[in-house]
Parts: structure tokens; sequence; C-alpha cells
């Protein structure tokens, strides 16, 4: 079992302001590993201690082996996703983001806007996807085939959190 959080930064869409359509993107999808269940949720605002902290409980202590996250990744000054993500992890997985971007890029020149990162915090596998539903869906369908090979890797083994 593959055990899921999907994590939406937004500061509208935290204040009920807008639908958190790229939110149910990645639920949708998600839903294709045969063996996978979202068992945490929520949509925060683009607040960087609100996003690690959500990060450290769902890897520490609700031990979830996928955190998808999405929003918060562009260069706007209220996009800080991958700072938060970044002093959250403890390996950076730069083949996931590189590989997300580059499919992006086929579609858009503005995906080489995007920062998002992916990396490991113990036995949990984080990728910051972009927060457009389209960009959701062309990542996500991307490089959704390799996750459960990337998170065996990663959960071999006792947990360390």
């Amino acid at each position: 079992m593959i055990t899921i959080g999907v994590l939406t930064i937004s500061d509208g869409a935290s204040k009920g302001e807008r639908q958190d359509v790229s939110g149910e993107n990645i639920r949708a999808l998600v839903t294709q590993l045969p063996t996978a269940i979202v068992s945490a949720g929520a949509i925060i605002p683009d607040e960087a201690d609100q996003i690690a902290a959500t990060l450290r409980e769902w890897c520490d202590s609700k031990h979830v082996h996928l955190i998808l996250t999405t929003g918060g990744t562009g260069l706007a000054p209220r996009d800080v996703t991958p700072e938060a993500t970044k002093a959250v992890i403890e390996r950076e997985a730069p083949g996931i983001a590189e590989a997300m971007r580059a499919i992006s890029l086929q579609y858009t020149r503005t995906a080489m806007l995007s920062r998002g990162v992916a990396g490991v915090r113990g036995r949990t596998l984080i990728i910051n996807l972009p927060g457009s539903p389209k960009a959701v869906k062309e990542c996500l369908e991307y490089v959704l085939p390799v996750l459960p090979h990337a998170i065996n890797l990663i959960t071999e083994g006792p947990r360390e959190h």
C-alpha cells in the first residue's frame, strides 16, 4: 500500500475563494497506482513555516510514503513552496523536478519559470508540482509510472522518523 498526501498551497483556495482543481486532479490521477490511497490532504496558504510544518508532520507522524504538493513554485514573491520543501528534505531528487520541467516545456515556455523541487525526508518522497491544473496533469502523468519504484527504494528498511 502506498499512502499519499496531497498538499495544495494557495492563498485563494485556503480562504475558500477558489476551487482546488489541481488538488482534485492529483487525487484523480494517483488512482492509477493500484495500491495507492490518499491518506492525508490539506489546503494551506503560501506561508513557508506552515508548509514546512505540514510536510514534517506528514513525514514524521503520519508516515506518508509520497507527498505531492501543488502551487507556490513560480517566481511570485508569495511562491515559497521550494524553499519550505528544501528546509524539510534530507536528500534532493533533482531528476524528478528536471523531468517535469522538460515535459512541461513541450507544452509551454513558461514552464522554465517553475522552481519545484523533489526530495526525500526519512522514508517519504516529496514532489512539488506546479499550481496549474493543466501542468499538474502533464507532470504527474509523466512521473507517475516511476513513483512505485522510487517509493520502494525509499521505504526499504525501518523508518527513521
